[in-house]
């Protein structure tokens, strides 16, 4: 099995480990605000790469330069407008109207990524993209039509930020190595996720974060986000994104609201109509599409087959 296709099951398995989590992160941030959530979530996961790289590939912390700090803040700074823009828009409007506009990013993604890696939009990618976005909204809107407000503007940009990070780090990933990238662009989030924290919640939430923290729902919550779903999702990413495109990225990213339908269904005592299911069933065909299509050109040239996948070497 070649590079490429590695990556795209291991990205497969960060769709997988986001959608099956999204249920006990909902529960966490009803007792811990969601902006100091993400604050303890990313600062933990940046401190945990950190001590993985000072530990098992010390020599990549002598490659960082102020390039790669700038890089990893613009990166940082996108991914920290996803969740806040999302956050915001929950206010104002409903879960559906949020996984459906979300995952628009499938069909944004393409052209970020023609306008920044020149990667052209084959008929497979502007297939499977349709076919994904077609399965999002009979997946999110079973039994009603998708009904527009002012939330769904703030969506939208969470949509347009998160397309920016996966494309972004198509361009960023091959030229560092993963894991000081993926380490400060986490760091950053943590920063400003605590500021905003600061700003919006004010000192409460995060003054009283270690009594907050011990509560079962919290812990296990941040046990999981601080590991699987955000330092090693994230090194994953940046990782994998030196060997498949943008777009596939966003394809299979598409997926999480499936997991997340299924987690629901098995743990969450939800009910799974027929449009939720044929909604299912085209994101799955929609990456299949993209994943049996011819495969992309990578973005640089690695001749070294030896080296471990998750190393940046």
């Amino acid at each position: 099995m070649n590079r490429s296709r590695i990556a795209d099951l291991s990205l497969l398995l960060v769709a997988m480990m986001w959608g099956c989590t999204f249920l006990i992160v909902q529960h966490a941030v009803r007792v811990l605000p969601p902006l100091a959530f993400n604050s303890i979530r990313f600062t933990g996961a940046a401190l945990l790469l950190a001590l993985i790289t000072a530990v098992f590939y010390r020599h990549e912390w002598r490659m960082l330069s102020w390039r790669m700090v700038g890089h990893s803040l613009l990166l940082g700074l996108f991914l920290f407008m996803g969740y806040g823009f999302q956050t915001m828009g929950l206010l104002y409007t409903t879960t559906s109207n949020t996984g459906f506009i979300t995952g628009l990013s499938v069909v944004i993604v393409p052209f970020l990524s023609l306008a920044l890696l020149k990667h052209s939009i084959s008929r497979y990618t502007w297939f499977s993209a349709g076919l994904a976005v077609a399965g999002l909204y009979l997946l999110t809107f079973t039994g009603s039509a998708l009904s527009l407000n002012k939330g769904d503007a703030l969506i939208l940009l969470c949509a347009i930020a998160f397309a920016l990070q996966v494309a972004y780090t198509g361009v960023y990933a091959p030229r560092y190595p993963a894991l000081p990238l993926a380490t400060l662009q986490l760091a950053f989030v943590g920063l400003l996720s605590t500021l905003a924290s600061l700003i919006v919640d004010g000192t409460a939430p995060l003054a009283h974060s270690a009594e907050l923290v011990m509560k079962p729902d919290v812990l296990w919550a941040l046990l999981i986000s601080i590991g699987p779903t955000s330092a090693f999702a994230f090194w994953i990413q940046t990782a994998c994104q030196k060997y498949t495109t943008p777009s596939r990225v966003a394809i299979i990213y598409a997926m999480e609201p499936v997991f997340a339908a299924f987690t629901g269904l098995v743990f969450g005592g939800e009910t799974l109509g027929l449009s939720a299911g044929l909604g299912c069933l085209c994101i799955l065909a929609a990456m299949l599409t993209a994943e049996l299509s011819p495969e992309p050109a990578r973005t640089i040239q690695n001749n070294d087959e030896s080296a471990p996948f998750l190393s940046s070497d």
